[in-house]
């Protein structure tokens, strides 16, 4: 008896959640309790709302312990159609932030936890917190992440520009100010702006605490809080992945600083030590770890689609965002010599490439990655399909693609080419957001996407227009030309 009431409790913290479930019958009463609450409208066959169940769920944890604590909830709309109703909520999940029990404003922020975080700790409070005492400042800098604290002997010209500053980036920086003596001694500052690192980041490598040394304009400390914010080596995550600068090298492994800390930062530290060593050498570099599990989309782009063992993997991108892969067992110093390769201009950029295709018998040129300046020349006219394989209006085009081919197979300055944009890098210069994306490259300009009609008849009339140089079997008006008749 008590080893099955010993397992019913341990299931049940197993799976206890912090996120709040609200229905028809108690969502005005309970919604009533919080001053701020972001509200998530949802069905359990709802793929999205799946997809965002696990990062609702850590964001909940997280803003449990924020100061202010914020909530997050529920509604499940397939057995609560009154309040969805209410709201109008119309697809899935919609979610909506509610202060003092009524509906405030849309959520349109990130929908990761990091940035469900930023957006509601934002949202809670005002854009610096004001630390009364020592217990508060001393709470405030122990958090799991960044802090600045502006440390003042009173609202001078300083506090005020520190507060612009706050308001500026309160979505991506947590903020605090003192005007107690008290605080400040303690800590050692008179009006003085200080960056604190979190626990879980610091190392023998860098300092916790920075202090900001330059004039205090907005301008300034918001470039200064951007420029040291990630520190030696940052923890990148899908929310902040664009903040770091090129080059970037970065080390993906089991990433946890919530259930393994100590095992995070012995990857992490081997790193740092790499990281030091560049920047005391005055190298520009930034340097990050990610959890491999959150980024396998980006690890399958770098031909890394199955990522064993516990040792970290290192992948990077130059200045013109090429990728490179680090080949060989992770270690500090083979990290070092493929830095330093990198910055040298010793490596070999990776490209996710078909192999290069025989092309002589095509009327429609297949361009992969790597023979892609070959069949999309700059000196000549190209019209390009980006296609999925698995995409049903590609297969619908392939037939009257083919046909334009073959009526433009005699056009010696005109290529039509296409690409499978699933299995190939595509150059950056073509954005392909949809199957399928057609560009048209005119000789020695840059491209420009196609929206004409998709019959043969309309490529044909679009392409005769545009041409460099006329077509010879067709007209300006894309109407054929007729064969001249010779003399007998």
């Amino acid at each position: 008896m008590f080893y099955s009431v010993a397992l019913i409790a341990l299931f049940s913290l197993a799976s206890a959640s912090d996120v709040l479930e609200f229905t028809d019958a108690d969502f005005a009463s309970k919604i009533a309790d919080h001053d701020v609450i972001l509200v998530e409208f949802f069905a359990p066959w709802c793929g999205h709302c799946k997809k965002l169940a696990p990062e609702y769920e850590k964001a909940a944890t997280t803003l449990k312990n924020n100061d202010p604590p914020v909530s997050l909830a529920k509604v499940d709309c397939t057995a609560n159609t009154e309040v969805c109703g209410k709201y109008g909520v119309s697809g899935y999940p919609t979610l909506k932030i509610f202060r003092g029990g009524e509906m405030s404003e849309d959520y349109n922020g990130a929908r990761e936890a990091d940035g469900i975080v930023k957006t509601m700790r934002a949202k809670a409070g005002p854009a610096s917190k004001e630390l009364k005492d020592v217990a508060d400042a001393e709470k405030f800098v122990a958090n799991f992440e960044y802090g600045v604290v502006g440390f003042f002997s009173g609202d001078n010209e300083a506090a005020k520009t520190f507060q612009k500053v706050a308001s500026a980036m309160n979505t991506e920086m947590r903020f605090a100010h003192s005007y107690s003596d008290e605080v400040n001694k303690k800590f050692g500052y008179k009006d003085d702006i200080v960056l604190f690192q979190p626990t879980r980041l610091q190392s023998k490598f860098e300092e916790a605490k920075l202090k900001y040394t330059d004039d205090v304009t907005v301008f300034k400390v918001k470039n200064w809080i951007t420029s040291n914010s990630l520190g030696l080596c940052g923890h990148r995550t899908s929310d902040n992945a664009d903040k770091f600068g090129k080059p970037t090298v970065v080390a993906y492994f089991e990433v946890d600083f919530v259930k393994n800390v100590k095992g995070t930062n012995y990857w992490r530290n081997r790193v740092m030590k790499v990281a030091k060593k560049f920047k005391d050498e005055g190298k520009t570099v930034t340097f990050a770890v990610s959890n491999k599990n959150d980024f396998n989309h980006e690890l399958t782009e770098f031909g890394m689609d199955s990522v064993k063992g516990d040792k970290p993997v290192v992948a990077a991108r130059d200045a013109q965002n090429q990728k490179f892969v680090m080949s060989g067992e992770f270690s500090p110093e083979s990290l070092e010599q493929f830095v330093n390769n990198l910055l040298n201009g010793k490596l070999e950029a990776y490209m996710k490439s078909e192999p290069v295709p025989d092309n002589s018998a095509n009327d429609v040129k297949v361009a992969v990655a790597k023979n892609f300046a070959e069949v999309v020349p700059d000196d000549k006219d190209v019209l390009i399909e980006f296609y999925a394989p698995w995409c049903g209006h590609c297969k619908s085009l392939e037939p009257k693609y083919k046909e334009l081919a073959e009526k433009l197979k005699d056009e010696s300055e005109v290529v039509i080419a296409k690409m499978d944009a699933t299995a190939n890098d595509v150059p950056p210069q073509y954005q392909v957001q949809g199957f399928p994306t057609i560009y048209y490259k005119p000789k020695g300009s840059s491209p420009k996407k196609y929206e004409g009609g998709r019959e043969v008849d309309d490529f044909v009339k679009y392409l005769a227009k545009e041409a460099t140089n006329e077509l010879k079997g067709f007209g300006r008006d894309g109407k054929k030309k007729k064969a001249k008749k010779t003399d007998l």
